[in-house]
């Protein structure tokens, strides 16, 4: 109800892409990707366009000093003027990074942290071990199925030697 009264206020027109594009108070720039943009990367090493787009005043003198012969030019400048082409060297983009660091760093914290989780349900939430646990209890119950000859033919029983009184080999 409120936005059909929002448009009857307004009128018809008022949705325009204008306001759509509103926010924050101030109008949202889109990102044209029909230009060519710059790209720093090793499988294509030459972008569509320089790195610097808006060139000062400094910058537009040194490009008028690139078109003599560059013998005249220092290796300073020979620099900048690749820093205005480009924004990293191959040597730049094939520099390891630390990254590593934060996954290991990252997969041993939880590692850490579901083993307090596993100590505290140990030690909290499970109780005591049953009895039947207990080495006594076990081999009184292994002796209560081979004298009741559980599974004579191929399971428990089979393996038991009733004259030696020993397993069988």
């Amino acid at each position: 109800m409120l936005p059909t009264r929002l448009l009857s206020f307004s009128g018809s027109r008022a949705i325009s892409t204008s306001f759509c594009l509103r926010a924050h108070g101030s109008v949202v720039k889109s990102e044209d990707y029909a230009l060519p943009s710059y790209v720093d990367r090793r499988d294509y090493p030459l972008p569509d366009v320089a790195h610097v787009k808006q060139l000062s005043a400094g910058q537009k003198a040194l490009k008028e000093k690139e078109k003599a012969p560059w013998g005249s030019l220092t290796r300073d400048e020979k620099v900048e003027l690749y820093r205005i082409q480009f924004n990293e060297s191959f040597a730049e983009m094939n520099r390891g990074t630390n990254e590593w660091k934060t996954v290991v760093g990252t997969a041993l914290f939880f590692i850490g942290f579901t083993a307090l989780i596993l100590i505290w349900e140990k030690h909290y939430v499970y109780g005591p071990i049953p009895h039947t646990f207990d080495k006594e209890w076990v081999a009184m119950q292994t002796k209560r199925m081979l004298d009741m000859k559980v599974s004579p033919i191929q399971g428990f029983s089979a393996k038991w030697d009733y004259n030696k009184n020993e397993w069988r080999k």
